[in-house]
């Protein structure tokens, strides 16, 4: 695999970075996912601007700009021979002295990565060498657009801080995340969902999470302390164009799991649905599979917004 590290393209084996980089020693940096399809990143735009942003709340210098960096982005995808995958950019303060203070990092570390497309996606056909579907096998693949992923979750025992301004960036520090996936893994499960510090349902640990109440769309504030999820507006948006009421509120454990249906939004997946929660079978709506073909269909559009 190539990869972009710091202005040049170079196999993974070769890129390294100092050990005393901050991102290193402190996770004083920050990352962005986005969906590579036909060669094209997926709402390109909108994943800048919060990388963008990221780096201006963090005060780290962007070495490149949007189309810079978006070229660079292009070129990691050709030298790959990758058009269906999972970029990821990532941000660091850079090596500097020791200690907190950011004073003497100066010179930012950026990274570009490329990993593979979910598997079993309709993208996935693209990838050189893979053979040529027949025709019935690509119907099958057009019905899977509405039959989403459906997960186990489990509530997690870590509480994120409600209206954390960290929490609108997708920072280096997940440590909550991490920890929280790790008791889903133990548990069999596909995710954990996380409570804020006021006992309301947040989001899972790379995912934005939504429900389902009498027809309507529901997902927990900005305030609730969650990430403003690409994927998750782009649901919002599809509610909106499908006419289903779609809203924001917060919600506590039993509630969700009395909902008519929850579903969870993420980069790398798309629409995903929820099975159970803590071992409780879940209700299924057919609104979930409503959003998740016209969301793949947005996606595997010959031109992706």
């Amino acid at each position: 695999m190539i990869v972009f590290l710091n202005g040049n393209f170079v196999p993974e084996h070769r890129a390294v970075v100092s050990i005393f980089d901050r991102g290193l020693l402190y996770g004083d940096g920050l990352f962005e996912t986005i969906r590579i399809v036909n060669g094209q990143p997926f709402r390109w735009r909108e994943h800048w601007e919060r990388f963008e942003s990221g780096a201006g709340f963090l005060k780290i210098r962007l070495p490149l700009g949007r189309e810079k960096l978006r070229g660079m982005a292009g070129q990691l995808v050709a030298k790959n021979r990758r058009p269906d995958s999972v970029l990821r950019l990532t941000l660091s303060r850079g090596p500097g002295g020791r200690g907190y203070s950011p004073r003497k990092a100066t010179r930012p570390t950026l990274a570009l990565t490329l990993h593979p497309a979910p598997p079993g996606e309709r993208g996935a056909q693209n990838v050189e060498g893979r053979r040529r579907r027949t025709k019935p096998e690509q119907q099958a693949d057009a019905n899977d657009f509405s039959r989403p992923p459906q997960w186990k979750v489990i509530v997690s025992s870590f509480r994120l801080a409600v209206d954390n301004p960290l929490a609108r960036f997708k920072t280096s520090n997940k440590l909550p995340q991490i920890l929280s996936r790790g008791e889903a893994d133990a548990a069999g499960a596909d995710e954990a969902l996380l409570a804020n510090t006021e006992g309301f349902m947040a989001e899972g640990t790379s995912s934005n999470v939504f429900w389902i109440e009498r027809g309507s769309v529901w997902t927990p504030p900005l305030t609730a302390g969650i990430l403003p999820g690409v994927t998750r507006a782009v649901a919002c948006e599809i509610c909106e164009r499908l006419g289903i009421p779609v809203g924001e509120k917060n919600i506590r454990l039993k509630e969700l799991a009395d909902s008519d249906g929850v579903f969870f939004t993420l980069t790398s997946l798309g629409i995903v649905g929820a099975e159970s929660l803590d071992g409780k079978k879940l209700k299924q709506s057919p609104l979930v599979n409503r959003i998740a073909k016209t969301y793949n269909e947005m996606l595997f559009s010959s031109n992706p917004a």
